[in-house]
């Protein structure tokens, strides 16, 4: 079975593969349940298929908002009924009286909870609102965070915990760009996002440090479309919102959003 598994996805993502079709196999012939830590888009994907092979089993899904991009699964037999079963998060509200904290992002909140040592399978999705931040963490890390987290980039916080009741979500925010492009290639769009060389940006490509929809992608002539999520370790993350008509000179216009 797991040779036939192996085919679907990306070598790099065998390890995975291994844990995940674990769990749903050991709920289907076991009836064990496994409630699992955050995972990224691609990660639920790869549960999500695996779930759907087994008849015996089912999932529940929860990021606390709607439209959360990271996720708790609970993955469990059939025969359960999941809706009341808790999934173990809490919302961390982090405010502070200094007029600089409102110019904080994303970013500096992650690198200040990853720089007390929490795993990032630990931390949901992050909203930064207009007067301080709402962050979705594991409840089994929930009160050492509320202990520790003090400072976000040199900025004194106070924290307080939360029901998920009370998140406060955020929308993402993107800064569009509007590009013309010889090709739709993977190398060419990032390098301009990036304002990289065609033969810098092939560095993180090489190296496996690049991702489109969450899926590692080391093929610099792989062709972006419509809705595709780009991130390059480093230099964040954008989306391409629309490839549009093309120029006189044949380029392809493209609009993307880089997430801020």
């Amino acid at each position: 079975m797991k040779q036939e598994l192996y085919g679907h996805f990306h070598p790099d993502e065998r390890q995975f593969v291994d844990k995940a079709w674990e769990w749903v196999s050991h709920a289907g012939d076991y009836h064990e349940s496994k409630l699992t830590e955050f995972l990224d888009p691609r990660q639920g994907y790869i549960v999500q298929s695996l779930v759907n092979r087994h008849p015996d089993v089912q999932v529940r899904w929860e990021g606390g908002s709607p439209d959360a991009e990271r996720k708790r699964a609970l993955i469990a037999p059939d025969y359960r009924e999941l809706d009341d079963e808790d999934m173990e998060m809490k919302v961390l509200a982090i405010t502070s009286g200094e007029s600089k904290f409102l110019s904080l992002e994303h970013g500096d909140y992650m690198g200040s909870i990853l720089g007390l040592g929490i795993k990032r399978s630990k931390v949901g999705d992050i909203h930064v609102l207009e007067d301080g931040c709402h962050v979705i963490i594991a409840a089994d890390i929930a009160n050492y965070m509320n202990m520790n987290l003090t400072g976000v980039h040199r900025i004194q916080v106070s924290t307080e915990l939360l029901p998920l009741s009370e998140l406060r979500s955020s929308p993402v925010k993107l800064e569009t760009m509007e590009l013309t492009v010889a090709s739709l290639r993977l190398d060419g769009i990032a390098a301009d996002v990036t304002r990289l060389s065609r033969s810098k940006i092939m560095v993180p490509i090489k190296a496996g440090r690049v991702r489109v929809n969450w899926k590692v992608e080391e093929d610099p002539s792989c062709a972006l479309k419509d809705g595709d999520v780009v991130s390059i370790q480093g230099f964040g993350r954008f989306k391409v919102l629309e490839i549009g008509s093309l120029t006189k000179k044949g380029r392809y216009r493209v609009q993307v959003g880089k997430f801020v």
